[in-house]
């Protein structure tokens, strides 16, 4: 299979932002601490200028120590000026790296819980078409190209220019011939980094990130598919089509190194052309009597400094760009508005009953030609069990989709005991709505946690109550750490029967008003099916109960069974009933039963 199966849908991705709003997303990260940042430039700062400072100290010393009366006493004053500017520009950086180390951290951590809590608000289709990897990849590697970023400006690129500008301002003061060469050159060599960055660089990273997000999400896609993999004995076949993806990435990644060793070819020319020129003219003004061996002195120490910040310029503007490049993702996230979004008035949802009303909806999903649902009315008792049958797309998931808002309807609208779902948050509608998949999903964590995630502050006696009512407690008593075991990623750990059961024990600590049930006992042995029906008769008691059903047999004693055909209902009414018309129900029941 080619390497685009991990990437997303092209027409999916937003358009690029540059660099330029990149870099005002991390400055809006940076003004959220204004004291913190304040003072880890100020400090910077200080610092720089006491840098700045130090080729004239030097050349003073120079000239001090080569005098031909030989003053003690100017020269030891020029060698405490040299000495004092030291001190304090190592204890100005010294403060600066400490504030900036709680600056930094305190911003990496507001912006990658900024960055999981927005990727929580998108959607369910959103999350269904985005590899769960390369999210993650995405998201932890924003966090670590935010601190890069940063880096990059305060530390390395604001004293770059301030020493190299300053220089060039300070030398064009006294020879102005040998400050404009020097100005020239830098500003030559600026403009040629930042070209060389933007069209010769970028392209190639990019694409390398791309590749980079690529690996997490082939990872995460076989990892987490391991017992199909060992099922099919195709380790083999899916290291090579990881080898793929790893090669893709070293190419790209490769031809990216080796632009920036251009590029530094590039800037290795012109430095040697700064220090070839500065020296070269300093010696000339020295010989024409215009300048003193501290001056010379001055200049060799003053090409060094810029020599250090210029051989670091590329460096500097590489790790602003890669860092840019690894938050590109979040900052893009947190541009897109969630495809659900609560308004912003929205009260909390307060139903009870348990009632559900569709009034004209017309509903279809974004990649189909034709709605799904055309004008659907239906309306559900408080307390009524129906069940929802019918071919493969007709309409059952979707019809419970719509009621838990995991999708807006085009038209009309959906009542939950009076309420309009779509005009209350989302949060307090899903949790009046306790849902059994089939194939339910637990995190790596204890069982007990897992029960506890429909009601966090229950207590452990209400868990446990929980489990017994769902004929989980006996099974969970054995283990060896009890309700404190760890189930694996997604459950694995369990059987299938274990995992409906804690699902189940979820539901009734819920203790939701409307309850969604799955077919929960459809992949189960005989024996396991009595205990989990058993326990969903129970947890259906005084509740409205929705039921999507793939084998009939299990729906005879519901109040209404619905028979779905392309998004409208074609039948209903009890089993018996629907059994003896003849109609599309009968012929359901023939094939599956039969």
């Amino acid at each position: 299979m080619s390497e685009q199966t991990y990437e997303e849908d092209d027409e999916r991705r937003p358009r690029l932002l540059t660099n330029l709003q990149v870099l005002g997303f991390v400055w809006r990260r940076w003004m959220e601490q204004p004291r913190r940042f304040v003072a880890v430039t100020g400090l910077f700062l200080l610092g720089t200028f006491c840098e700045l400072a130090i080729p004239w100290a030097a050349g003073g010393l120079v000239d001090a120590v080569a005098a031909p009366t030989r003053v003690a006493k100017t020269a030891w004053t020029a060698w405490a000026t040299l000495s004092t500017l030291y001190v304090f520009y190592y204890a100005s950086r010294l403060s600066a790296f400490r504030t900036m180390n709680y600056f930094s951290s305190s911003a990496m951590d507001r912006l990658v819980r900024e960055g999981f809590a927005r990727v929580q608000a998108f959607s369910a289709d959103w999350h269904a078409s985005s590899f769960a990897g390369a999210t993650v990849r995405k998201v932890t590697r924003a966090m670590w190209g935010f601190d890069a970023a940063t880096d990059a400006v305060i530390l390395m690129l604001t004293p770059t220019l301030i020493v190299l500008g300053g220089l060039a301002i300070s030398i064009a003061v006294r020879w102005p011939a040998v400050g404009l060469f020097v100005a020239g050159v830098i500003v030559f060599f600026i403009i040629f980094q930042l070209l060389m960055i933007k069209f010769f660089i970028r392209p190639v990273n990019l694409k390398s990130n791309a590749l980079d997000t690529r690996i997490g999400a082939a990872l995460a896609d076989a990892i987490s598919g391991n017992p199909v993999v060992k099922g099919f004995g195709a380790e083999a076949r899916e290291e090579a089509r990881f080898a793929q993806t790893a090669d893709a990435w070293r190419r790209a990644v490769s031809r990216t190194w080796n632009r920036f060793n251009i590029l530094s070819m590039g800037s290795n020319v012109l430095m040697v052309s700064l220090q070839a020129g500065l020296t070269g003219l300093l010696i000339w003004r020295w010989s024409d009597g215009q300048a003193s061996a501290g001056d010379v002195a001055f200049a060799i120490t003053a090409f060094m400094l810029m020599q250090g910040y210029l051989r670091n310029f590329n460096e500097t503007l590489r790790t602003l760009q890669r860092g840019l490049d690894d938050v590109l993702d979040v900052a893009q996230f947190l541009r897109t508005e969630p495809q659900l979004a609560d308004a912003p008035d929205a009260p909390a949802f307060t139903g009870q009953e348990g009632e559900i009303v569709f009034e004209n909806v017309t509903f279809g999903y974004e990649n189909q030609a034709q709605h799904l649902y055309q004008d659907f009315n239906l309306t559900i008792r408080p307390g009524e069990r129906v069940a929802l049958v019918g071919p493969t797309g007709a309409g059952k998931s979707t019809f419970v989709k719509l009621i838990q808002r995991l999708y807006d309807v085009q038209e009309g609208r959906i009542l939950i005991d009076g309420q309009d779902i779509a005009r209350v948050t989302q949060g307090t509608l899903r949790r009046a709505i306790a849902t059994v998949p089939q194939d339910p999903a637990l995190f790596h964590r204890a069982i007990g946690e897992n029960i506890a995630y429909a009601r966090p502050d229950a207590t452990q006696g209400e868990v446990e109550l929980a489990a017994w009512r769902a004929r989980a407690h006996e099974f969970i008593s054995i283990l060896p750490n009890g309700y404190g075991t760890l189930v694996g990623e997604r459950g694995v750990k369990l059987s299938g029967g274990e995992r409906q059961r804690v699902a189940i024990a979820r539901a009734f600590l819920a203790d939701a008003p409307i309850l969604v049930l799955d077919e929960a006992t459809s992949s189960l042995d005989v024996a396991t099916e009595r205990q989990v029906q058993a326990a969903t008769e129970e947890l259906m008691a005084g509740r409205t109960t929705i039921v999507i059903a793939h084998r009939l047999s299990t729906i005879r004693s519901a109040d209404r069974i619905l028979v779905f055909e392309d998004g409208r209902i074609v039948e209903e009414g009890r089993h018996a009933d629907l059994v003896a018309r003849g109609g599309a129900y009968a012929r359901l029941h023939a094939v599956t039963e039969g």
